[in-house]
């Protein structure tokens, strides 16, 4: 039986300890001035993604608790291959559920890794369920894409890195789906007086939804940063961390989106999907200043880059 994990910013340190070595240190540029972009798309697995699984399977492992079965999770990608590569590392099995509609790029890396890749239905919920009957069949541990203190304590290792390349950090800009960066992140963001921007697609804002109906609700899924950004339900912790001062909830369209992300290739020559671009896209239609000293997290780069490159062309 799984012990009682809780987020807070003593979890975030601990993930810390448990990953050190294992992932990528962020990489933290200037990009304009006041601005930093947190390239974290540069981490194993291509996204953020890695910090949490490596944290939940080494967690399982000191604590006995990983069998024999390995890990499944449903994912719409990103989470997947994080979790296929961390069990990879451990030598145990991972099965991994996706919606029949993710992209091709994200189920040929997950077969590269070793997983058991199973695609059902076209919609996360699908996936999630199916996953959840294999785990009880099976008696592999599931895991969470988002949605479990683990993975988002994970997640938030981030904010200390970053802090260590910005001395001075007054805001950090990052992009929600499900809620788990963002619960890390503003965590331990939190514990050091740094402001959050959350920022979603129009079309895809379960953080903000719940922030209007006081809980988590579900929401309509629709938007060009949907496959990894596509959660119909924020997380409790993301909910409660958005709830603290310091935290600013962003809506942007879709049509702001798509010009952050070319825009990062054709002045930087950085390839990102459109989640990781819906972060820069709140802070250049942010209405007003988000602060002195802001780094924005690219988080996850598990795209196909063929439209940058031949509209660059």
């Amino acid at each position: 039986m799984e012990t009682t994990q809780q987020l807070d910013y003593a979890a975030v340190r601990a993930a810390a300890d448990r990953i050190a070595g294992a992932v990528r240190p962020v990489a933290t540029v200037p990009a304009a001035d006041g601005v930093w972009y947190a390239l974290e798309h540069l981490q194993h697995t291509g996204s953020f993604k890695a910090r949490g699984a490596r944290n939940f399977i080494a967690a399982h492992t000191a604590a006995g608790t990983l069998p024999a079965a390995g890990v499944t999770i449903a994912s719409g990608g990103n989470a997947g291959l994080a979790c296929a590569w961390a069990a990879r590392a451990q030598g145990v099995p991972a099965t991994v559920f996706l919606p029949g509609n993710a992209p091709r790029v994200k189920v040929e890396r997950l077969r590269g890794y070793g997983a058991d890749v199973r695609l059902v239905g076209d919609r996360y919920a699908q996936a999630f369920a199916a996953c959840e009957e294999f785990a009880a069949e099976s008696g592999a541990l599931g895991s969470h894409a988002y949605d479990h203190p683990l993975i988002a304590a994970g997640a938030g290792t981030l904010l200390d890195e970053i802090r260590a390349a910005v001395p001075g950090l007054d805001t950090v800009v990052v992009a929600v789906g499900g809620g788990g960066l963002f619960a890390g992140v503003a965590t331990a963001a939190r514990e050091h007086g740094v402001r959050v921007i959350a920022a979603e697609p129009e079309n895809c804002r379960a953080l903000n939804a719940a922030l209007e109906a006081g809980r988590p609700v579900d929401v309509p899924v629709d938007s060009v940063a949907a496959d990894s950004l596509g959660a119909p339900r924020v997380s409790a912790d993301a909910l409660a961390a958005a709830r603290e001062d310091g935290v600013r909830s962003v809506l942007v369209p879709d049509a702001a989106i798509t010009r952050s992300r070319r825009a990062l290739w054709e002045e930087h020559r950085i390839v990102v999907e459109a989640g990781a671009a819906t972060a820069l896209a709140a802070l250049r239609t942010a209405g007003e200043p988000l602060g002195e000293r802001v780094a924005v997290i690219l988080c996850g780069a598990n795209t196909d880059p063929g439209d940058l490159v031949t509209s660059a062309a």
